[in-house]
């Protein structure tokens, strides 16, 4: 079950990185290469989406649930893939009910920081599993330099709680002040 998930992981993070990208053309770009990025990318998230619970569903059966619980690097593997499968499920959520409508405005601004904020958890996602398969990367040395010890108990740098809080903040108040807009139109 190890190789099938070693092998399974590796499309919703490609899937997720092409996402990424095509947020980026179609928030940037309007011309042809916008409106194929925009009319493509519902497909290629649920694609990312359907693969991250394959990954997901073969990582837990890898191991005895008490013991990827016990492991403080499995638990934080554990909690970077399911924050960013959620994080990559609300990006799929606002480009399917919003159409072409996410890509404008502050909601496009908002899609492409949320689309980077996801790249970054499944990043995190896959420098833990690489250091679950013995196969550290230069990543985890930044991650050391950022004050985040990967083999011990999961917390949150008080930087990244605070980029967390402010760019939460700073969303919240996008979505309230593009409301009003809407209402007075």
């Amino acid at each position: 079950m190890t190789g099938m998930h070693h092998m399974l992981v590796h499309f919703p993070l490609a899937l997720w990185a092409l996402a990424a990208l095509m947020v980026l053309v179609g928030v940037c770009t309007r011309g042809a290469w916008g409106q194929i990025s925009r009319s493509g990318l519902p497909a290629v998230l649920i694609l990312a989406w359907l693969g991250a619970l394959a990954a997901i569903v073969t990582g837990l059966l890898v191991w005895p649930t008490a013991a990827n619980l016990s492991s403080p690097l499995t638990r934080n593997h554990l909690l970077m893939a399911l924050w960013a499968t959620a994080l990559w499920t609300v990006i799929t959520l606002l480009v399917w009910r919003g159409g072409a409508r996410a890509f404008s405005g502050g909601r496009g601004a908002v899609l492409l920081i949320l689309a980077l904020a996801g790249s970054g958890l499944f990043t995190l996602t896959g420098t833990l599993g690489g250091h679950l398969a013995g196969a550290p990367t230069p990543m985890s040395q930044l991650l050391e330099r950022l004050g985040w010890s990967v083999y011990g108990t999961f917390y949150l740098p008080y930087w990244a709680l605070l980029l967390l809080v402010l760019l939460g903040g700073i969303c919240v108040v996008a979505g309230f002040r593009k409301e009003d807009k809407g209402d007075r139109q």
